[in-house]
């Protein structure tokens, strides 16, 4: 079971993968085709498929990004229809944040000048790694620190493990059948 320190995030670090292009929504990270799948553990497979077919250099085929945890992305990132797996190619392929400068409602934003020197930056240096930290709301590299802006309450909700509910409940079963047990209405809860 998981507990509520382990779904605390307060710093990520790690390498880049810079997807350069406005307005990327959920179609384009994922394919229809992708929604038929019963579960989301193959949604890996679908990750910008049509445009890793369609552009050999794509950086999802470049091997010099594999292994990054963070994406860089530009304005509007991940809109469009509420694909779900959208977000679970992402996080299965090893992303854990995304950072870019506006998206539909995800993670940490920066200035659009800021993006495009990192996308840029990225693409010369690889293999540097970067950490973005909640605390500081910030994101650095060889020393260098860039602002990033995201909700107080997710930025809260992220650093104190409150961002996944079901998680959360899970974490507190026990102090749920405490509670469920004393409620006198409650007559016959499944434990």
């Amino acid at each position: 079971m998981t507990s509520i320190d382990e779904l605390k995030v307060v710093r990520i670090s790690g390498t880049v993968i810079p997807i350069p292009g406005d307005n990327i929504d959920t179609d384009r990270i994922t394919p229809a085709d992708a929604m038929t799948e019963p579960t989301f553990d193959r949604a890996v497979e679908y990750l910008f498929r049509d445009a890793r077919k369609a552009d050999r250099n794509h950086p999802f085929n470049d091997d010099r990004y594999q292994g990054a945890s963070i994406m860089l992305v530009e304005k509007n990132f991940g809109s469009g229809s509420s694909r779900e797996t959208a977000p679970q190619a992402i996080m299965r392929y090893g992303i854990k944040t995304l950072v870019g400068e506006s998206f539909a409602a995800i993670f940490a934003t920066a200035t659009s000048e800021d993006i495009a020197h990192l996308i840029e930056y990225t693409r010369n240096n690889p293999k540097t790694v970067f950490e973005l930290n909640l605390e500081t709301k910030t994101l650095s590299y060889n020393g260098i620190y860039l602002p990033v802006e995201l909700p107080e309450s997710t930025r809260i909700a992220l650093m104190t493990g409150g961002w996944n509910a079901m998680e959360m409940l899970k974490a507190n079963k026990n102090k749920i059948n405490e509670v469920a047990g004393k409620l006198p209405y409650i007559d016959g809860y499944a434990k």
